[in-house]
């Protein structure tokens, strides 16, 4: 694949926004695609959407909450039981400690609510960084940088950031962001991630920021190579 003519090299502040204006335009309607009525529900969701899909949480938690509709029930449920309720969603027995210890704290601590600032939210047990921007961006509208798996490959292919970890990511798309743009810069570059820049077959070929991209056109497949009856390998790509 021939790498895009790029533009013009500008300053990585500048290209950030550039990047930006591109993905709004791209997914005018860029939100969370967990399902929730409540920043409880979104809690859960997350939790449960590590190492998993949106799609797959989303065939679990309607019948999740409305066996369990709070804090409070979530907080008596048996460990065992709740991990055959979220197996097909992986890691389940690590996630039903954190779902359980992460409500009993709500109850105890905060009265069944959940906390809308980031120190408080990642006190809870179970809630990590990552958790507690997505509940900051999608449940209380406030503006946070949240760097799944998606973020995390896209910023880097971007060059965005040299970093793996993802509180380094984090801070250095915040310094390259407006504060007011860091929810909106997530969502769309979650679902650009997601349908887009995959991590095996991203196309580079119809992406929109390919031009802003030093990625771009350098992530090819490699050929399948069948074998010939006498053992010789041949590539199957058509002539």
């Amino acid at each position: 694949m021939r790498k895009p003519q790029a533009e013009p090299q500008a300053g990585t502040q500048t290209r950030a926004r550039r990047i930006l204006t591109r993905l709004r335009k791209e997914f005018p309607e860029a939100q969370s695609e967990l399902r929730f009525d409540s920043p409880f529900e979104l809690l859960i969701a997350t939790i449960l959407a590590a190492q998993s899909t949106d799609v797959t949480v989303n065939k679990v938690t309607p019948g999740l909450f409305k066996k369990y509709p709070g804090p409070e029930a979530f907080a008596r449920a048996r460990v065992s039981t709740l991990e055959r309720e979220i197996h097909s969603t992986g890691f389940f027995r690590m996630k039903a400690r954190a779902i359980i210890e992460t409500s009993r704290d709500l109850v105890a601590r905060f009265g069944g609510h959940v906390p809308h600032d980031l120190e408080t939210l990642t006190s809870l047990r179970g809630v990590g960084r990552k958790t507690a921007n997505v509940l900051l961006a999608c449940a209380f509208g406030q503006p946070a940088i949240i760097v799944d798996t998606h973020v995390r490959r896209c910023s880097n292919r971007l060059g965005l950031t040299r970093d793996s970890d993802p509180d380094k990511i984090e801070l250095d798309l915040q310094r390259l962001l407006p504060r007011k743009s860091w929810s909106d810069f997530s969502h769309t570059l979650v679902l650009h991630g997601r349908y887009v820049c995959t991590a095996r077959k991203p196309k580079c070929s119809s992406c929109v920021l390919s031009t802003l991209c030093p990625s771009a056109g350098l992530t090819v497949d490699k050929p399948k190579v069948a074998r010939t009856p006498r053992g010789n390998a041949r590539d199957t790509r058509a002539p």
